[in-house]
């Protein structure tokens, strides 16, 4: 399993630790994943992710995971997160069809 968020797509990087005498030692920041389990109006399901903090807290300020994903460009969403997108998209044409 990959250390990446599945909406947003951080993932791992490196720098260096700097001692007071200035000596490098490499190092690596771990972006901070918590499994989730978003409720989705429009799919009427849960949709369990891994994600990190930071787009968990984007999530809920925008409303939820559909209101987010169709605010989002693709451009900036990752893979499964687009995967998902799609499915919402289908899902919402569907009911306002059927309406």
């Amino acid at each position: 399993m990959s250390r990446t968020c599945s909406l947003t797509g951080k993932s791992v990087m490196t720098g260096n630790n700097r001692s007071h005498a200035e000596n490098k030692s490499r190092r690596v920041f771990r972006p901070n994943l918590v499994r989730a389990s978003l409720w989705s109006e429009t799919l009427g399901a849960r949709v369990r992710l891994r994600i990190s903090a930071n787009a968990l807290r984007t999530v809920e300020k925008h409303g939820g995971i559909d209101a987010f994903l169709m605010q989002e460009r693709d451009s900036r969403l990752a893979g499964p997160a687009l995967k998902l997108k799609r499915r919402v998209a289908k899902a919402a044409a569907r009911r306002n069809a059927t309406a």
